[in-house]
């Protein structure tokens, strides 16, 4: 099929409102992104007609939940090529997925002075699961350095190896920069030292292809509403043989196979890391948002996205006082976000002064204030695209940057 982006914008109806009575331009999609109609109609469907606990039911409507909540796993395996749905467990997001695989793994494996090799391009959610067990276990953080450019330092990388690598957590692509890391080399290295590999998939499952058998990553996390689903659902997709050995994250119903006061007996894969009632609309929405994806293309949608970074990479160093940052600034390739600040301008003001201009845009530091602190900078703007984003919303974004340059001027 074509990528009949008019078509595209139709199906997401928040592109065609107004804020401050200028026409929406949404660029901060690398926070959330917006819902197509078809996510919203699928979760008011169930709601509406199939509303019920799923898995321990008798009845019709449990039944049919669960057949629906059943193939939404498989819709996400299929989305990442595991092996088998066994080694797909739903989540609340990203952020659940790494923390449960930092406790659980830290828990089974890790002693006092074991370390994990994290990056300096690492969002809080892959840093402070691992300082909790840090607090908690006594083990070692190590960080891959970067270079000025934004991209890991892999020689270094090679060189934090030791006897006491236990597990390598590294984002797919910085949710700041649009590093993209070279995941396939970086887990080649992890495994020949026979260490497995956790990768913060939030920034990479909604632009581009993503085989886990290909990456042979050992474990994958992305949240839902960063891929035009719904909040509140995401994913952990586990090797089976590692999620066999790692010990539950929670307790409770759903997440098991016997109880007694004297002993406690697992439930088998999944549902040994899925306690309680899960959002089994959620995980339909989730589905519904995968399959909208596949069907126009994880390799266009790429392929769109990145024509989009590099216009507005190269539109916006045009500007005076423009400073750019990551790979993209150099003219390397990247995905997704761009970073920047305009000399004389805080980044909060540079962006609220764009938001009454009609252009969402995030300041700060974007949950990754380490790498703020290698960059020298308290926070930057970044702009980040999505799959119904335009070239003339690029233009727009420069023109309003123009416009509050001269504000300051």
């Amino acid at each position: 099929m074509s990528y009949d982006l008019e078509q595209i914008r139709r199906d997401f109806p928040i592109l065609q409102r107004q804020v401050y009575g200028r026409p929406l331009v949404y660029l901060d999609n690398g926070a959330t992104t917006q819902k197509p109609r078809c996510v919203v109609e699928a979760m008011t469907d169930e709601y509406y007609n199939v509303n019920a606990n799923v898995h321990r039911g008798v009845h019709f409507l449990s039944q049919q939940a669960t057949e629906l909540h059943e193939q939404s796993r498989e819709t996400v395996r299929r989305f990442l090529n595991a092996a088998s749905v066994n080694e797909i467990v739903f989540t609340r997001g990203t952020t659940e997925s790494m923390n449960l695989v930092a406790s659980c793994f830290s828990e089974a494996f890790m002693q006092e002075g074991d370390e994990v090799i994290v990056s300096t391009l690492e969002h809080h959610s892959n840093i402070v699961p691992w300082q909790l067990a840090q607090a908690r276990k006594g083990i070692r953080l190590r960080v891959i350095p970067i270079t000025d450019e934004g991209t890991v330092c892999m020689d270094e990388y090679r060189r934090l190896f030791n006897s006491r690598t236990r597990i390598v957590s590294v984002a797919h692509v910085s949710n700041v920069l649009g590093t993209v890391n070279p995941i396939r080399e970086m887990t080649e290295i992890a495994h020949a030292h026979g260490v497995p590999v956790v990768i913060d998939g939030a920034q990479s499952a909604p632009h581009m292809a993503v085989d886990v058998q290909q990456l042979d990553c050992d474990f994958f996390a992305f949240s839902g509403h960063k891929v035009y689903g719904p909040t509140g659902v995401g994913v952990l997709y586990g090797r089976e043989d590692w999620l066999d050995r790692l010990p539950p994250y929670m307790g409770g119903g759903e997440m098991i196979k016997r109880v007694s006061f004297e002993k406690t007996t697992f439930n088998e894969l999944p549902y040994k890391f899925e306690a309680g009632t899960p959002d089994y609309v959620a995980t339909t929405g989730l589905a519904k948002a995968l399959d909208y994806v596949s069907h126009l293309g994880m390799e266009r949608i790429e392929a769109y996205e990145k024509r989009l970074a590099h216009y507005a990479a190269e539109r916006l160093q045009q500007i005076p006082g423009m400073c750019l940052y990551g790979p993209m600034a150099y003219g390397a390739e990247g995905s997704g976000p761009i970073s920047f600040n305009v000399k004389g301008i805080h980044h909060l003001d540079m962006g609220t002064l764009l938001d009454r201009l009609g252009v969402a845009v995030r300041t700060g530091h974007h949950c990754a204030e380490p790498l703020m602190q290698r960059m020298g900078v308290d926070g930057t703007v970044r702009a980040s695209f999505g799959l119904y984003n335009t070239l003339d919303e690029v233009d727009v974004l420069a023109a309003s940057i123009e416009r509050v340059c001269k504000m300051f001027a």
